[in-house]
């Protein structure tokens, strides 16, 4: 015979309804909860019910009722029903003290309770019994986790919000637009013979410098909004160097021959050493093994001529380094409309140079894509998988195309900032152009 539980109504339920150590961890995240609860509610004139004690006697119920009948989990629901109805009242008594006494709501060191955040504090533990039974852990030790950091940061939630406005959230609606809505609805299909490259490949191209991008304008829009010059020089250097190039170059212009500036176009330019590396890594991991030790001589070189700058510096002239760059809005759709249609251009170009002129023409093909836009040529060569026999062509490519930009970028900087006040970062900028042609070199095998 089938041996039986000493509790009848526990036989044949999963071992994980009855494991002693989900017991426990639902008994500690709900105490945790409680804890965080009790702080939030400890200065509120209205005690709101819940607790260090309340919320693990809720979570042991939810736990209780749905084991009993855990198939169609009706007393679980039962019990919830009650609780909506108690919440419920007690909430209607709480808008009515609160409309009979709306002075208290001024008076110092005296608030009410705080909205429903008690009612869907209860909930949540309730709700955390059978979640705890049934789940992985991690489930139940993440929602804890959330409702208590949720529940602590009122006032930073709400700071951040009046920070953020309306034009912040259209921000994050076309990234969320570029990256959930678009590109599960682009076939992965190539579309001409000329290039393997789908159209899938390039919105997702599409989406990888996007997020790099929207990444550095967060950090620079919350997180060091006022770091000085050189952090926001590095972060649009992650963003766009051309464009930070363009911006810190007027403001040469304005401000003379200031060697924080100087420093700052350097190591813009520096950086986009390190997004060239990272978006090859994403795309093509050999590709961006063979290209590593070059990107990383360059960024190291760059960065020691953006310090030697620096250190030039003119004490007397602090508030030049002070300054910041106001980040820009890096997901205009226009902006991403354009970078896919260089990409298709340049996938299309490179496809059909490599089919008809050779392989050699790709040198030149990227010596004219770099006085445009590096990243659509990095991509279109990253995505193309030319074969393990072509990387060191492959990568001498990509170092063409940023040693071009970076000639682009010292002749923006003598338009935009003058010669006089952009010699000395144009000649930097046109040294790392050559260490560039020097590792292309290196990397065919010619040096």
């Amino acid at each position: 015979m089938e041996e039986q539980s000493a509790i009848p109504f526990l036989d044949g339920l999963p071992d994980a309804l009855l494991a002693p150590e989900r017991l426990l961890v639902l008994l500690g995240l709900s105490f945790f909860l409680g804890l965080a609860f009790e702080e939030y509610f400890g200065a509120r004139r209205l005690k709101a019910p819940g607790g260090v004690r309340t919320f693990p006697l809720l979570a042991l119920s939810g736990a209780l009722l749905y084991a009993l009948m855990p198939e169609t989990a009706l007393l679980f629901l039962g019990g919830l029903v009650v609780l909506g109805a108690w919440l419920s009242i007690w909430y209607w008594h709480r808008l009515a003290i609160q409309r009979d006494e709306p002075r208290i709501e001024h008076e110092p060191g005296i608030r009410l309770d705080g909205g429903i955040m008690a009612l869907v504090g209860n909930l949540i533990a309730y709700l955390l019994g059978p979640v705890t039974l049934t789940q992985p852990l991690w489930v139940p030790v993440a929602i804890a986790v959330a409702a208590v950091l949720l529940t602590g940061a009122r006032e930073r939630l709400h700071a951040f919000a009046e920070t953020v406005g309306g034009g912040e959230l259209a921000t994050l609606a076309k990234f969320l637009i570029v990256i959930g809505i678009v590109l599960p609805l682009v076939p992965d299909e190539p579309v001409t013979d000329i290039t393997s490259i789908t159209p899938y490949q390039v919105w997702l191209a599409v989406v990888v410098v996007s997020t790099l991008s929207y990444a550095s304008y967060i950090v620079q829009r919350f997180v060091t909004p006022r770091r000085g010059l050189l952090y926001s020089a590095a972060l649009g250097g992650l963003y766009s160097s051309t464009a930070t190039t363009v911006v810190l170059s007027r403001r040469a212009r304005a401000a003379g021959a200031v060697p924080a500036l100087h420093a700052a176009l350097v190591l813009s330019t520096s950086v986009m050493f390190l997004r060239i590396l990272i978006v090859v890594a994403i795309f093509n991991a050999d590709l961006a093994v063979a290209l590593a030790p070059s990107l990383m001589a360059l960024l190291a070189l760059g960065l020691v001529i953006a310090a030697a700058l620096y250190w030039r510096r003119d004490d007397t002239q602090p508030n030049a380094a002070d300054e910041v760059l106001p980040p820009s809005n890096p997901l205009e759709i226009q902006t991403a409309v354009i970078f896919a249609l260089l990409f298709i251009t340049l996938s299309l170009a490179v496809g059909w140079a490599n089919a008809n002129l050779g392989e050699g023409s790709l040198f030149a093909l990227a010596a004219l894509a770099g006085i445009t836009d590096v990243d659509p040529l990095v991509l279109s060569i990253a995505q193309a998988a030319h074969g393990s026999a072509a990387l060191s062509l492959d990568a001498a490519a990509i170092l063409i195309a940023a040693s071009s930009n970076n000639v682009l970028k010292g002749v923006y900087i003598l338009t935009f900032a003058g010669r006089g006040a952009g010699a000395v970062p144009a000649l930097a900028l046109l040294a790392l152009a050559a260490g560039g042609i020097v590792a292309v070199f290196v990397t065919l095998g010619l040096a």
